[in-house]
């Protein structure tokens, strides 16, 4: 299993260690014990680019994922999930929110992010909407077990 975590902010230090070891969790669950991924976090002027560039959306969001296992060339690299960008401004307002502190607020994205990669989508409908918040929940619940 290969996880790779990098931050570009200055501003906030966050527990890479541990976010590193929940989503070795997280693929175990999963059954996914030789995949491998990427997690960057980025600031909102970065995410709002991405955005924009790969979804055609001209504003910031909390979570993009670009998996790997999709299209033509997906079974190259079968083991590469792809990528998960995070963004740590959009994170800490939706924490406050919430009412979750920024590392639940972290956790519940790098869920959410995870699920795209293997094929989850909110985006298609009300049923696989459903089938991915249900997802994210026993997830999430696993983690803090």
């Amino acid at each position: 299993m290969i996880i790779r975590i990098k931050s570009n902010q200055k501003k906030q230090k966050l527990a890479a260690t541990k976010l590193k070891a929940q989503l070795t969790k997280l693929l175990g669950t999963l059954d996914l014990p030789k995949a491998e991924l990427s997690v960057l976090f980025v600031g909102d002027r970065a995410m709002r680019t991405l955005n924009r560039q790969y979804r055609g959306k001209d504003r910031t969001t909390d979570v993009l994922s670009f998996a790997l296992q999709e299209g033509r060339f997906s079974m190259v690299q079968p083991n590469m999930l792809g990528d998960i960008v995070i963004s740590v401004p959009m994170a800490r307002q939706q924490a406050v929110v919430s009412g979750l502190t920024l590392q639940q607020e972290l956790e519940r994205l790098l869920v959410h992010g995870l699920l795209h990669l293997v094929g989850y989508d909110h985006e298609r409908g009300a049923t696989d909407a459903r089938s991915m918040r249900m997802k994210e929940q026993s997830l999430l619940k696993r983690l803090r077990t």
